[in-house]
């Protein structure tokens, strides 16, 4: 029997805010342990929370960005449970009047639009600690750090319309993306800022009712969100085809064995008593703070993409690289815009492209270092304009950018200053052709005998006598003439 999967993802998003949720405590990661903590946020009796403003905004900001529908008012509730980590017995969260629901998120990678439930604000619980400090075990003891408590959380959960593991890390790397491009998040999964868990479950092929499905819980990375995702899908169909029944669990991933194990019973809505938190109020956005809030965002990743190929001509792979973070994509379009007026800026475009996808990324990389360390846009456009005004080879201007990186110097006097300028004298590359003839008979030969690709090796013979500073097609020009070759 064929069978296809159903996969959706809960993910828990760290918002970017100063301080937490209900309280003014830091909202920081790194701190000693238990250092970052008051009252409110430990749940000691007779405290009241207050919501954070710029969390909500940020939360509303989001749910917009993914084309959600933001409600004017959700509620606040309490989801009740038993946990070391949450000293208060319960999490303040949304349950029936969430923030926002029906989005939609297009995929990056795959020509697909993945429907968002929900989105809602919640606080984090605590954290806890298996090991001893600095390492070691603790022999049947568990430390727990109350710093993460209350820090502001959205959950974004999709519907389940993801369809193989490739599918599920393409969700979340797009969300990532989108995270950082609207900046509500930092997005660190290392430091626990993204957490993912997938809800797998397989059917026959073409069966309208979903199988029973499985949750993997915090899942730390795009590519063990796959790993597990697929894990699950062999776990599930090897039960099906042996005769067995999926059980509804929720499953930790050992990332070292690439495998799920289970952690214990999944739980349903009404396991949590959900209520409304009695110590907040509803939650009121109005139209015309809503409107502020969407006008605020910037161009999203996929309309940015989607408008780098129609504008600069770029291919799908090209626009995506340099839609791929907004501090790319913006260095990209200063340098387009610092290219002369008119026909240099219009054909500069792909070339410029080309730049800061090669040079420039590589560069960046072996430094470790982000674009906005990168050469200044109108340096870098100097440089593209030079090799389209023939005032330079685009070889020798690797060169210059080399040489032009960590210093103050324009490009045109690096240029002057190596002695990598183009050399248009038709005389003097005259002289070069023929120099070449002289010493490459055989090839001549070959060339003046019907072997058209040889004419290459001698072009190259003479870029390599001019140090790159010829022009090639005035070489290969001359070379023709010189040798009776017809142009074609």
């Amino acid at each position: 029997m064929a069978y296809e999967a159903v996969i959706g993802l809960e993910v828990h998003v760290q918002l970017l805010t100063a301080t937490k949720m209900f309280c003014r405590c830091p909202n920081r990661f790194g701190a000693e342990p238990n250092t970052r903590v008051c009252p409110v946020c430990l749940g000691y009796p007779g405290t009241l929370p207050v919501a954070n403003r710029h969390a909500v905004d940020l939360a509303v900001q989001l749910a917009t960005a993914l084309s959600a529908t933001v409600y004017p008012r959700s509620v606040f509730a309490r989801k009740n449970y038993f946990y070391p980590d949450l000293p208060k017995g319960y999490q303040i969260s949304q349950y029936d009047k969430p923030l926002a629901e029906n989005g939609r998120l297009p995929l990056s990678a795959h020509d697909k639009v993945v429907g968002i439930e929900r989105l809602h604000l919640e606080e984090d619980a605590g954290k806890l600690l298996h090991e001893a400090p600095g390492g070691g075990p603790l022999y049947g003891q568990s430390l727990v750090d109350f710093n993460r408590c209350g820090t502001p959380l959205v959950e974004i959960v999709s519907r389940p319309e993801i369809s193989s593991p490739a599918e599920a890390q393409d969700y979340l790397q797009t969300l990532h993306q989108l995270l950082l491009y609207t900046r509500t998040s930092d997005g660190s999964m290392e430091e626990g800022s993204l957490r993912c868990d997938a809800n797998v479950s397989v059917r026959s092929v073409g069966d309208p009712v979903l199988g029973t499905r499985a949750e993997v819980k915090n899942l730390n990375s795009f590519k063990n969100v796959a790993r597990a995702v697929e894990y699950e899908i062999e776990r599930q169909i090897e039960i099906l085809e042996g005769g067995g029944r999926v059980v509804q669990e929720t499953r930790s991933f050992d990332a070292d064995k690439g495998t799920t194990r289970t952690l214990r019973s999944k739980e349903e809505a009404h396991d949590y008593r959900y209520f409304p938190e009695p110590d907040l109020p509803p939650l009121a956005i109005d139209e015309a703070r809503r409107a502020a809030l969407a006008a605020a965002l910037p161009e999203l990743p996929w309309l940015r993409r989607a408008r780098f190929a129609e504008q600069y001509g770029l291919s799908g792979a090209d626009a995506t690289v340099l839609s791929g973070s907004r501090e790319l994509a913006d260095y990209y379009e200063a340098t387009v815009a610092a290219l002369p007026d008119g026909e240099i800026r219009k054909k500069g475009a792909k070339p410029a492209a080309n730049w800061v996808m090669g040079e420039v990324l590589r560069e960046l990389k072996e430094r470790k270092a982000g674009p906005e360390n990168a050469l200044a846009p109108a340096r870098l456009a100097a440089l593209v304009a030079a090799i389209e005004q023939g005032k330079i080879s685009a070889s020798a201007a690797k060169e210059v950018f080399v040489a032009i990186w960590d210093s103050d110097e324009e490009p045109a006097a690096a240029i002057d200053r190596l002695g990598l300028g183009q050399v248009s004298d038709a005389g003097q590359i005259e002289a070069w052709v023929r120099e070449v003839i002289a010493e490459f008979p055989a090839q001549v030969a070959q060339l003046q005998g019907g072997k058209l690709q040889v004419l290459s090796f001698l072009v190259g013979q003479v870029m390599k006598r001019s140090a790159g500073r010829a022009q090639p097609p005035a070489v290969q020009r001359l070379m023709r003439s010189e040798l009776g070759i017809p142009e074609g």
